[in-house]
């Protein structure tokens, strides 16, 4: 069993050592054992993995620790199959397909591509912190599909978990999703800055607070389907910042929450009855899954720093959704 521990980053410590940090603010947890967790992977920030446990924090930082029983089994490989667009001895790009959760936690000990990866890779993994296991740089949403990427060695996971904690600040990351929307959408193109935070009232949740973290996302429009009541937009967005549900949250406070999506778009689902018939059989076919897909991704390598871009096609089921937009 795995326990999740949240934390806000206090004014006394910021700029501290990640390490530090935690030490002081999770007595129970020994140095040791933090530091073994950050390596890894377990301590994370908007779903990216801080790997140095000398990355300084600041005021406001959320992080999120996963403490696995020291019990705990350790992942199974499982022949999975995988969609793999590019692999060398330090990292494997893979298609991941809405419904794949990322990682083993509580409910899905298996099935997870942690586990399809350790069956693919075997021997070729050279571990991370001493254990043949691949290195989780950051996650898609179990129902986002799209272009990830994962480090083979302990090189690779820190090499790639910093182009990633740098959000692409740096130009050296790039994120492109592409995302169908309830809505005929205002804008050709918007630049959309709202900070997000946790929803206090239901941590499954983020929104947009006052006192959430900077996150920046630009929108652009690239279809409208179906007149103002029952129109549906087709935009790319593109992530400045990597807040944890950043497009889902952004779009929604826009007045534009993906199709399918239950958490951020509930008080939709009677929209889909103004559709065709056929529109209204694909919206039902994403069963509960955002209309969501990561199609683009663009990153340095870590070993030659050779810029390196990856894209997705649409999967079947947004195709389809797409088609029936159009007739």
């Amino acid at each position: 069993m795995t326990t999740t521990i949240d934390i806000e980053i206090p004014e006394h410590l910021h700029n501290e050592r990640l390490d530090r940090a935690l030490a002081a603010l999770l007595p129970d947890l020994s140095r040791t054992r933090l530091k073994a967790l950050i390596l890894e992977g377990a301590v994370t920030e908007d779903d990216v993995a801080l790997v140095k446990p000398n990355y300084k924090i600041k005021t406001g930082d959320e992080i999120s620790i996963e403490v696995p029983q020291l019990t705990e089994a350790v992942p199974a490989p499982e022949n999975i199959p995988l969609n793999i667009l590019y692999e060398d001895e330090d990292v494997i790009v893979i298609d991941k397909p809405a419904g794949l959760v990322v990682h083993p936690a509580p409910g899905h000990w298996s099935g997870t591509l942690v586990n399809a990866l350790l069956f693919h890779c075997k021997e070729t993994l050279s571990g991370i912190n001493g254990v043949k296991r691949p290195g989780i740089v950051h996650r898609l949403d179990k129902d986002t599909s799209g272009v990830m990427v994962v480090a083979k060695n302990d090189a690779a996971h820190q090499g790639l978990s910093e182009q990633f904690v740098e959000h692409g600040r740096d130009g050296r990351l790039e994120r492109q999703y592409i995302a169908f929307v309830w809505g005929r959408v205002k804008f050709k193109q918007l630049r959309i800055e709202a900070p997000i935070g946790r929803d206090p009232s239901n941590r499954l949740r983020m929104k947009v607070r006052d006192n959430g973290r900077e996150a920046v996302t630009h929108v652009t429009e690239l279809n409208v389907y179906g007149a103002d009541k029952n129109a549906v937009s087709k935009v790319q967005a593109e992530l400045e910042t990597g807040r944890t549900h950043q497009i889902r949250v952004h779009l929604s406070t826009e007045g534009h929450p993906l199709l399918g999506d239950e958490v951020y778009g509930g008080g939709f689902k009677t929209k889909a009855n103004l559709l065709s018939a056929q529109a209204q059989a694909a919206v039902e076919a994403l069963k509960g899954r955002q209309a969501l897909h990561a199609v683009m991704l663009a990153f340095h390598h870590p070993r030659t720093d050779e810029k390196m871009s990856f894209e997705s096609a649409l999967p079947a089921d947004l195709q389809a959704l797409e088609q029936t937009l159009q007739s």
